[in-house]
């Protein structure tokens, strides 16, 4: 029996209710060349063949353990002790879903709400949701917010220094509305700010690893009536002053670094917090604590700014998943390392890149390019990046990513990355194959 979901003249009478003539009129906001027409799936195969193919798949993702790694650029190779998959891989964790029913979902509550509590303090801002899909989108939904907050003031200001996905997520999150981007170089305080900018989005560190203050870039927006939006590296925020210490009034983080593995690109957990302020206009959930009839601790959702918990014209965002498996994987691992653990992560990966910094610098045709820097750095190359990418990952050593990737003109420029992972001795073992592949 074929399913007919609705006749023709269902579809005509709905296209007429919300005023459009067809279907393609009501897609037209997708450009042409985005639209899907047909999948070109392959032809089916058996379990034993698709077995297959997923474990050469899943094979990329140990390539970490294979070869010394400095490649970072958004997502990095960090330890995760193994208490963090052991307790989040169970069931009761394993199987939930979004807390519909938040009073029968203890356990799922009290674990947003450590998280929240933790992540918050690591910020240095009020209150943190749970959450977004990735660090780029909860820099989108920042952007978004403070626009919204600001009486739709249009202009943004985009540091030159972003992740150049961060740039494309927050474009395409913005295209149905009245928002101007305007790009500015160097240190954020010196960007220019009028009666039409809502907010500066300050990365905290760029994305060519530099770290830039906050401090008077937050007074100048303050002055002018708009919102600074900080883009954070919370295991730096562990070691150096933390986004809300600096007067931030929103921070979004990527939050794979804190447990969470590179699993070939996802899922990984975009955090985001705010001001007591702005809390009402912030997107996702918040949990609270609270005590039952009998005077027992106990946890409610506190505030839920999706259209299905309150009217939908006040909603603030359509988060589909709260991510609260990576939200937990990031409390167990953040509950586990505790405030001197995660600065001891930080510290490590502090010194060991300050370490391979100063031996790369020394080498002959190589130049390091950064004055401030935490565990990234961007390094000037003899010959073109890429080309000594190729040389040495042959080597079993992965140096780090060719800008070129995102920028064609910016061929002799390598940004390299070292974590608490990296030993001495594969620091050294880089320096001389660079010092080898300048040759």
């Amino acid at each position: 029996m074929s399913f007919i979901p609705n006749t023709g003249a269902e579809r005509a009478e709905m296209l007429k209710a919300i005023g459009v003539s067809s279907v393609e009129e009501l897609f037209s906001d997708i450009p042409a060349h985005l639209r899907i027409k047909g999948l070109d799936l392959p032809e089916g195969i058996s379990e034993i063949e698709a077995l297959d193919a997923v474990d050469s798949l899943a094979e990329r993702n140990v390539q970490t353990k294979k070869m010394d790694w400095f490649l970072g650029a958004g997502a990095y190779y960090g330890y995760i002790p193994a208490v963090v998959p052991a307790l989040a891989g169970r069931g009761e964790f394993l199987t939930a879903y979004t807390p519909y029913q938040p009073e029968v979902s203890q356990g799922t509550l009290q674990a947003i709400f450590e998280y929240q509590s933790m992540a918050a303090k690591l910020l240095g801002m009020s209150v943190v949701n749970a959450s977004h899909y990735d660090g780029a989108t909860a820099l989108a939904e920042a952007v978004l917010m403070a626009w919204k907050a600001r009486d739709n003031r249009p202009r943004i200001l985009l540091p030159a220094d972003l992740h150049p996905e961060y740039k494309q997520v927050i474009e395409t999150y913005c295209t149905s509305f009245g928002i101007e981007f305007v790009q500015y170089e160097g240190a954020p305080e010196a960007a220019s700010f009028d009666e039409k900018t809502a907010a500066i989005v300050i990365a905290y560190p760029g994305f060519s690893g530099e770290v830039y203050p906050i401090r008077k870039a937050a007074d100048r927006a303050h002055e002018a009536g708009a919102l600074c939006i900080v883009q954070a590296d919370p295991v730096m925020c562990a070691l150096m002053k933390s986004p809300g210490e600096q007067g931030a009034d929103i921070v979004s983080a990527e939050g794979q670094s804190l447990g969470n593995p590179l699993n070939f690109g996802g899922p990984y957990l975009g955090i985001m917090g705010t001001t007591e302020a702005l809390v009402r206009r912030m997107p996702g959930r918040i949990v609270g604590e609270t005590k039952d009839k009998n005077g027992k601790r106990g946890f409610v959702l506190t505030l839920s700014t999706r259209e299905q918990h309150i009217r939908r014209e006040k909603a603030v965002s359509n988060i589909c998943s709260n991510q609260g498996l990576s939200m937990l994987q990031t409390c167990i691992y953040l509950a586990t390392l505790g405030k001197q653990g995660l600065k001891e992560v930080a510290r490590q990966s502090y010194d060991k890149a300050h370490y391979a910094a100063e031996l790369i610098d020394r080498i002959e045709g190589y130049r390091v390019r950064n004055s401030q820097f935490f565990r990234e750095f961007l390094v000037e190359t003899p010959k073109p990046a890429s080309q000594i990418v190729k040389t040495l990952s042959r080597m079993g050593i992965m140096p780090g990513l060719a800008l070129s990737r995102y920028y064609p003109e910016r061929t002799n420029e390598l940004l390299v990355c070292v974590t608490e992972m990296n030993t001495r001795a594969q620091i050294e073992r880089l320096a001389a194959a660079l010092k080898e592949a300048s040759k």
